[in-house]
């Protein structure tokens, strides 16, 4: 293993160590000039998520930051409800006003680039409606959108009444990129039986690009039998529907609290890292340009980046599959909770991080 250091030793650029400097503790810190040219300074991709808090850190806007961070991701969050849960279940929510959720989120986008969105509980209908009219009105700075159709929790806890279910079938999923439904997900949205089987997977995928997303992500997990298999399906213009599927083999694991959050962030961070790595400063919009927060657009500053293409997209899903597959192998002999088989524990978010 080889471990890097930043950075030059006084040894290595002096020849020899200076002598110790004694700190005048009554000064005041003098600031350091920057020899970066604010101008032509990347930016790293950025990634927002709007969803509900987990104490318990497995799942919800703690697991989403967490792979923000381990994917390389800046990351960025609103909360629009809050939870009292943990590894055995959900104890009590508290939804967020939706005028503060909706502050949040415009604190945000008027001040940062924001390459993708990660959409998670968003608690009751008032709350659907005005983060859809807030993302409709200004949809380009949301970049990348996954929407992560957050219904009940793992625990079997319902974490969204009918009302905002109702909302976010019609007004939220067509402004998506992609929505992760899983298997049950998928038959509320649709009103149907759940899939049984691969073609009934493939069937619904379909059906649920008639609701207006570009691509559904539909998980198979749920089916219990055999290899896990996810059917991606991408709408195209007409033309037949873009059909990808993966199969890997089970980890067989109680620790799965939080997995559809943490798939639905890596996705954002892979889509983010494809649309705003290392975007210069000095990509943005023409200086004088009206910003939807009623300021110009001063020089220097990065306007939202093209969308994906369907290839990216697919790529950024194929590699948040990965991602979480890894966490869930690497998190699966976990032992976290005072008691582990009342409940189910978290994956390991860290895994591809250095420890």
């Amino acid at each position: 293993m080889t471990r890097v250091t930043t950075g030059s030793s006084p040894e290595s650029v002096q020849g020899s160590r200076p002598a110790a400097v004694m700190a005048d503790p009554g000064a005041s810190p003098r600031p350091v000039p920057s020899t970066v040219d604010p101008g032509a300074a990347p930016r790293p991709a950025t990634a927002m998520t709007i969803a509900g808090s987990d104490p318990s850190g497995g799942a919800g806007i703690q697991a989403d930051l967490k792979t923000f961070s381990a994917l390389g991701v800046y990351g960025t969050a609103c909360l629009s409800a809050l939870t009292s849960q943990n590894t055995v279940g959900v104890r009590e929510v508290m939804e967020v006003p939706a005028a503060f959720c909706i502050s949040q989120i415009e604190a945000v986008i008027d001040d940062l680039p924001v390459d993708a969105t990660k959409i998670g509980m968003l608690g009751g209908a008032e709350t659907v409606r005005a983060v859809a009219r807030t993302i409709a009105g200004r949809r380009r700075e949301f970049g990348t959108l996954v929407l992560d159709p957050v219904m009940v929790a793992t625990s079997g806890d319902a974490l969204m009444g009918d009302g905002a279910a109702r909302r976010m079938l019609e007004e939220l999923v067509p402004l998506a990129d992609v929505v992760t439904p899983n298997l049950p997900e998928a038959a509320s949205l649709l009103g149907a039986e759940e899939a049984e089987d691969l073609p009934g997977m493939r069937e619904a995928a379909v059906e649920l690009l008639g609701l207006g997303p570009r691509a559904v992500l539909l998980k198979g997990g749920h089916l219990r039998r055999g290899d896990a298999v996810d059917v991606l399906a991408i709408a195209r213009e007409g033309a037949e529907p873009l059909l990808t599927e993966w199969s890997v083999p089970r980890v067989e694991t109680r620790n799965t609290h939080g997995t559809g959050c943490t798939l639905s962030s890596a996705i954002a961070a892979h889509a983010a890292r494809s649309r705003g790595a290392g975007l210069p400063r000095g990509a943005g919009l023409p200086a004088g340009t009206a910003h939807p927060s009623g300021r110009s657009q001063p020089d220097g500053v990065a306007a939202e980046p093209a969308g994906l293409d369907d290839a990216a997209l697919t790529a950024a899903v194929r590699s948040g599959k990965e991602f979480l597959t890894r966490a869930l192998t690497e998190g699966a002999g976990w032992r976290l909770s005072r008691t582990p088989e009342a409940g189910h524990g978290p994956v390991d978010h860290l895994a591809q991080i250095l420890r």
